[in-house]
């Protein structure tokens, strides 16, 4: 890719990204789940699931997107596997929605302290509900995390 052609790409992908966050765009279109949220009928209706998944509103986890960083900051992106990233929080619901995403984080940066961050700031669960999550995540009411 010439270095024109990565410039535009880079440009166009911030317009987007300045997009989809701002608040414009996320208060009409991210919905988080409520306290009378129904029980998805993926859970409700599988006798597998119900009634152990009862309250469940979806699944989150972290992945790690590349990032180029200035210089003086690319340490602190460098993730686990040697690589420059950002870690990105996701959380979708059973029928593969998006409901919440926190991008932004640094790649040296766990999951549980992106998952804190988040509930600090905007990310609220309903009392009586959780999200499946990997062992990376701590063990607390509103996850439900592999023992």
């Amino acid at each position: 890719m010439s270095a024109i052609n990565f410039n535009l790409f880079i440009r166009v992908f911030n317009s987007i990204l300045n997009s989809v966050t701002s608040p414009t765009f996320y208060n009409i279109y991210i919905k988080l789940p409520t306290q009378n949220t129904p029980l998805d009928p993926y859970i409700a209706e599988n006798p597998k699931f119900y009634p152990f998944f009862e309250g469940a509103l979806g699944a989150l986890d972290g992945t790690h997107i590349c990032a180029w960083p200035p210089v003086s900051d690319r340490s602190h992106y460098c993730n686990h596997k040697s690589g420059v990233s950002q870690n990105v929080l996701a959380a979708s619901t059973f029928n593969m929605h998006f409901c919440y995403i926190l991008s932004g984080w640094e790649g040296s940066a766990c999951d549980g302290v992106v998952f804190h961050d988040a509930q600090v700031h905007d990310f609220e669960i309903p009392e009586g509900k959780f999200y499946l999550a990997d062992a990376g995540y701590p063990l607390c009411d509103v996850l439900l995390v592999p023992f």
